[in-house]
């Protein structure tokens, strides 16, 4: 294609236009061939300027319209824009007038009457226009930033799981924080398998992404069946570069809960509170020590959960009216659903069956007590931090399972640690003074009721005492009657004058 300029093709416009207007159908096909050859013209934009309907077919050359705003204008606004702190031009357009006259009136500004009427009669558009180059050297210069991380990452709600193959996992961190969120504290990553309910449990001793990959990739080789994907929420120590890398390498199927919505992982929300805090409990934990005496407790415990607790699986939902009905599995262990399921390999189904039969669930169960007792004794203060020795002798153990029901709680760190009775009063006696009179009454008709009791007393003493403080007589005559019973039956010698008020306010 020739490259000619403007005015060349003009000038050839006009020479060949009139030429081209009478000649023949043939001749026209010639004329524009050599025209288009010439120009570069598109054939159809070539006809449409040699017919004179395009603008290059009449070649008027018309000057821009003049500028009504001249460099003095643009200067004396710059210093405008400045004084006002580089406002933009709506705002700076109804500041000008007060603008202009504070600076004239104390001789910082000195202004022309033309400029002045023009600089009052501009426009926002227009300011904004003018003040394009003096902006364009103080703007920031926009960074092009790389894709969010959290858009590589597909968003999987809990009804978009659709019976998975053993090896989809979600998982989560439990913080071990006691409540208080200051400081750093130790951490627990679950993992539970959807299709399982298979729980792993591995201690960390701070909330960092690298351990949590690094947790990943040991527990691939660990756990029964391969690891297919993972699901999150969207802490940044789970949706950050080195997941989504680790991910990608190992072809793991990443994604993620939506915000605010935690029941997008019930499974391992679940999890959180059947097998962390029931065996590890709500006390705060922090420091290697702390974390190492979980990763023990999780040995024992990773084996006793996923061997010896059936759990329930939900098989569907059933809406009538206003209630839902769920229905249930027969409870399986997660070890079981495994040994049944045709999706896992025959190499880690005999690896299970061996497992499962060398385990002795009470010598685990004594491990995750004797655990519990000792991280208890770590959040309290009062453990030192060396772990304590295995117990090689189950007896003792076996023998406190047939009254262990006696003493309540038996998770050591689910149990508060003990008060003593109070002793004291928090409220002057209000019966100090006439306790010695009821007495001799209780002696006199011991069938006396407390309302009775207390009515003589209202009558003989009417500003002395309140309607609420019948309750405290109340408990102070079942006192001396107890004391009375306690001294027939067993011969006390101690007299019932002696009886001391309870402790209650």
């Amino acid at each position: 294609m020739a490259i000619i300029s403007r005015e060349a093709r003009v000038e050839l416009i006009h020479a060949v236009a009139e030429r081209y207007s009478r000649s023949t159908k043939a001749d026209k096909t010639l004329i524009l061939n050599e025209f288009v050859r010439l120009t570069g013209y598109h054939r159809k934009h070539a006809v449409r300027v040699l017919r004179g309907r395009a603008a290059d077919a009449e070649p008027t050359f018309t000057s821009s319209r003049p500028h009504l705003y001249d460099e003095a204008v643009r200067q004396a606004l710059v210093v405008l824009w400045e004084a006002s702190d580089r406002v933009c031009g709506k705002r700076l357009r109804p500041l000008l007038p007060l603008l202009v006259s504070s600076l004239e009136r104390h001789g910082h500004l000195h202004l022309e009457g033309a400029v002045r009427a023009k600089l009052l009669s501009v426009n926002a558009s227009t300011i904004d226009r003018l003040l394009a180059p003096a902006r364009s050297t103080t703007a920031r210069k926009s960074r092009r930033r790389p894709p969010a991380i959290r858009s590589q990452v597909p968003i999987r709600t809990f009804n978009d799981w659709n019976d998975p193959l053993p090896g989809f996992m979600e998982i989560d961190l439990v913080a071990h924080c006691g409540g208080v969120s200051s400081g750093r504290y130790n951490h627990t990553l679950t993992l539970t398998d959807i299709f399982s309910g298979w729980t792993e449990c591995i201690a960390l001793a701070v909330r960092d992404s690298g351990l949590v990959v690094s947790a990943l990739d040991r527990l691939r080789s660990a756990m029964p069946f391969p690891l297919r994907g993972v699901d999150t929420d969207n802490g940044g120590e789970f949706v950050n570069e080195l997941l989504v890398a680790f991910s990608r390498k190992h072809g793991l199927e990443f994604t993620r809960s939506r915000p605010y919505k935690s029941n997008d992982q019930a499974w391992v929300e679940q999890k959180n509170g059947s097998v962390v805090r029931r065996i590890v409990g709500y006390g705060r934990l922090e420091g290697v020590a702390a974390a190492e005496s979980l990763s023990r407790l999780y040995c024992s415990s990773r084996l006793f959960v996923n061997f010896f607790q059936p759990s329930f699986k939900l098989l569907k939902k059933e809406r009538i009216g206003a209630r839902v009905r769920k229905h249930y599995a027969t409870p399986e262990t997660p070890a079981s659903r495994l040994l049944t399921s045709p999706d896992v390999a025959d190499t880690s189904k005999e690896r299970l069956r061996a497992v499962l039969a060398s385990l002795d669930p009470l010598r685990l169960l004594d491990e995750i007590r004797t655990m519990q007792r000792h991280i208890a004794g770590l959040g309290r203060g009062e453990q030192a931090h060396t772990p304590p020795d295995r117990d090689v002798d189950l007896e003792r153990f076996l023998a406190s399972l047939a009254t262990a029901w006696m003493k309540g709680e038996v998770r050591p760190t689910h149990q508060r640690k003990p008060q003593g009775k109070r002793t004291w009063r928090t409220r002057p006696d209000p019966f100090e003074d006439a306790w010695p009179k009821v007495l001799v009454w209780l002696k006199d008709e011991p069938d006396q009721t407390a309302k009775e009791l207390f009515a003589r007393l209202c009558n003989e003493q009417p500003d002395a005492f309140t309607p609420g403080q019948l309750r405290t007589l109340q408990r102070r005559v079942k006192e001396w009657r107890m004391a009375a019973a306690r001294r027939l039956v067993f011969s006390e010698t101690a007299p019932l004058s002696a009886v001391v008020p309870d402790a209650a306010p």
